[in-house]
């Protein structure tokens, strides 16, 4: 079962609703973070190629899609959040490349350079578990690409390869969120 949690904030798609599983496996980025957050990329989102790893509901990659993002791919693995990032996608009329399966086992397998990447794993997983999936990420990132990184707040830091600059971070009620950028080759 699906429950209307949110709504696509701005651009094309503004005021749609996107759905998520009922449940604590799949937590949508709160409204006001996801506002906050775009507001801060929002010179980096028209034209770019976008990374949604552990998508859930693919609320980040779908607002990139409707603020000019030129394509989306999203990964996940569990098959309820794969019904509402489908079922969202649809709603949207939204394209976007769906890999189901492990992210960080997919990020090793990837070819392709990414502009924007979106990185929302479980709060459960630990900090080296993230940290080893940011360095597998490295190779897929463009020159200069934006990392965001979405944490539960008063976790363990994150060993972060140094590949990626910190250029900040936000505390959103129980989540921070980090911001990197992969350094110019």
């Amino acid at each position: 079962m699906v429950v209307h949690l949110m709504r696509v904030i701005a651009g094309v798609a503004k005021g749609r609703k996107l759905t998520a599983p009922r449940g604590l496996d799949t937590r949508p980025m709160m409204s006001r973070a996801r506002e906050a957050l775009f507001s801060a990329i929002a010179s980096e989102i028209e034209g770019a190629r976008v990374l949604d790893l552990f998508a859930g509901s693919g609320s980040l990659g779908i607002e990139a899609l409707s603020r000019g993002a030129a394509s989306a791919t999203f990964v996940e693995k569990a098959r309820p959040a794969l019904k509402s990032l489908r079922s969202n996608l649809e709603t949207t009329g939204f394209d976007g490349e769906i890999i189901e399966g492990d992210a960080a086992s997919i990020v090793r397998r990837m070819g392709a350079s990414f502009d924007l990447v979106f990185v929302d794993p479980p709060f459960e997983m630990p900090p080296e578990d993230v940290g080893l999936l940011l360095a597998d990420l490295v190779s897929t990132t463009a020159s200069a690409a934006t990392v965001v990184l979405h944490r539960r707040a008063g976790e363990p830091e994150v060993p972060v390869p140094p590949q990626l600059t910190a250029l900040g971070d936000r505390r959103y009620g129980d989540s921070v969120l980090w911001r990197y950028q992969r350094d110019e080759i």
